[in-house]
């Protein structure tokens, strides 16, 4: 009889997990909705039925299996080892817990094996790093990668629901609350997360320390540059790989066309590209404009698009807890 609790389930992550939830028929036998105070008390309908919006502390003594977290970095610290001392395994989708050693850093179809019975706090990466280390992890694999080189055009939905109605609400030309420290809407900019002394900012950090604790290997070198643009149907990252041993470009196509979670669209003489409208509401990661780098040995061009709310968040997190049901309650 497996009980689950969604923390955080009115945010645009929240809802979109719920959806994911729903479309892939999730075998538990109880759910159990969790938002702000202010929230406490409010109604949603899932699977056809209504359910009151409960507080986290009625969660945590509901002694659920599996508590989903998409609440923020200060919920996630507060409450998951709370959930956690009553034995619930807690998947948070903040940053929160993503680089402490003994925790897992989880993209299922890459190293779910480092979940473990004891590991009650399960991290879900950044949305830029899932799709990244997804579509890179079958040719890491192949070919050994020695360095990255990323830059990414992010959906404003990765700010979340205030940085969608920036958007839409300049693009009406209303005035609105400023989430961004520039308009968005015909704009772009070289900046997400706050800046850190070197110059480089917090998103493009995770996506250096995140890469490497999900590939397992410290030494890849990873350069990111992260900026955000005007859509929102999902992120777009233009990835170039130096790899160790030569390759074939047909060998690198047919093992991302076989590799679980990615589909591979990259036909450029029939305009046919991963884009963000394509990847909109779906769970898979998109990769197209596969190439040689002729400047460097060993070098690959990718493009890779996904659903940051999707495979980024609500699907790479319902997945974690596909594995947990199918690992250690069934």
């Amino acid at each position: 009889m497996i009980k689950i609790a969604v923390v955080g389930a009115t945010g645009l992550v929240g809802t979109e997990m719920l959806k994911v939830l729903e479309e892939m028929h999730f075998p538990a036998h109880e759910f159990l909705f969790c938002a702000s105070e202010k929230s406490i008390g409010k109604k949603i309908v899932f699977c056809n039925h209504t359910y009151q919006i409960i507080s986290v502390h009625e969660a945590i003594e509901a002694n659920c299996n599996i508590a989903i977290f998409s609440a923020g970095s200060e919920t996630s610290k507060k409450f998951a080892p709370l959930f956690a001392n009553k034995g619930t395994y807690v998947i948070d989708n903040s940053s929160c817990w993503r680089m402490y050693p003994d925790v897992p850093l989880v993209v299922p179809e890459i190293n779910a094996h480092t979940i473990n019975e004891h590991t009650k706090i399960i991290a879900n990466p950044n949305c830029s790093t899932i799709q990244m280390v997804l579509a890179l992890a079958p040719i890491h694999k192949n070919y050994n990668i020695k360095r990255i080189v990323v830059s990414t055009y992010q959906s404003v939905t990765g700010t979340g629901m205030k940085a969608f109605q920036q958007l839409m609400s300049e693009r009406k030309g209303e005035a609105c609350e400023k989430v961004y420290p520039h308009s968005i809407d015909l704009n772009c900019f070289p900046h997400g997360g706050t800046f850190l002394p070197n110059g480089y900012t917090t998103e493009e950090q995770k996506l250096v320390d995140e890469t490497r604790k999900i590939l397992g290997d410290p030494s890849i070198n990873v350069n990111a540059t992260v900026v955000r643009i005007p859509v929102i149907g999902g992120h777009s990252e233009s990835v170039n790989i130096e790899l160790e041993h030569d390759f074939d470009i047909n060998q690198i196509k047919n093992i991302l066309s076989s590799s679980q979670g990615i589909v591979v669209l990259d036909d450029p003489q029939q305009n046919i590209y991963p884009t963000p409208q394509i990847a909109h509401g779906k769970n898979e990661v998109f990769v197209g404009r596969i190439r040689r780098d002729e400047t460097i040995k060993n070098g690959l061009n990718l493009w890779i698009v996904a659903d940051n709310l999707r495979k980024g968040a609500a699907t790479n997190a319902v997945q974690i807890a596909f594995y947990l049901v199918q690992k250690y309650f069934s």
